[in-house]
């Protein structure tokens, strides 16, 4: 069964589609997601919502940058919601990360950098999402040289973007995790998925 027609079968569950995908090469994978419409996207990330809580590690381990692709339901000519997302964890530490996002608009946006980490149960916010992809904060530590320079969210056009945004992200499986994004605290009703490299 298509990927499309079983996320809206209110008898598979997120294990399912978990299944489903792990099944796939990693470019099927990506094929698949890439077809998802907002409809598609909205409900995966309600089916998301009874998938296991993400660590960190999910999005990037302790030793290397990880690159995660990703496609948004912007109202975007197709070519421009494809992106990336550049994840790397702090040299000292802790249970957080941070990056930057790659697309055809960083040229004219910038980077939007942000911090992610874990979101406690105790947290208003953990009905969102188990891990909070933060663009009110920006490193505070060095990235990895090749990446762009870090500026804030307040700067240039970016601040249109990314200024007061937060992206809620929960697990599909397969290394696939889903984002809900939300300026200040309202929902914006735009999501994305997100591939990590292999």
């Amino acid at each position: 069964m298509p990927l499309r027609t079983m996320i809206h079968d209110p008898d598979v569950g997120i294990a399912s589609l978990a299944r489903l995908l792990e099944a796939m090469t990693w470019s099927a994978r990506r094929v698949a997601l890439r077809g998802l419409s907002r409809r598609d996207q909205r409900r995966l990330y309600e089916k998301a919502a009874a998938a296991a809580p993400l660590a960190i590690d999910a999005f990037a381990p302790r030793d290397a940058p990880v690159v995660h692709v990703g496609r948004n339901t912007l109202p975007l000519p197709p070519p421009f919601r494809d992106f990336e997302k550049h994840f790397a964890r702090p040299r000292e530490g802790g249970d957080r990360a941070y990056g930057f996002n790659e697309g055809t608009s960083r040229p004219l946006l910038g980077p939007g950098y942000f911090v992610a980490r874990p979101i406690d149960p105790s947290e208003a916010w953990w009905s969102r999402g188990s891990v909070v992809v933060d663009y009110y904060v920006v490193p505070d530590t060095a990235v990895p040289a090749v990446w762009p320079r870090v500026v804030p969210n307040t700067r240039g056009l970016q601040r249109f973007v990314y200024h007061h945004t937060r992206d809620f992200m929960r697990d599909v499986g397969a290394g696939v995790t889903i984002g809900s994004a939300y300026k200040g605290e309202t929902a914006l009703d735009h999501y994305f998925v997100l591939l990590r490299s292999p």
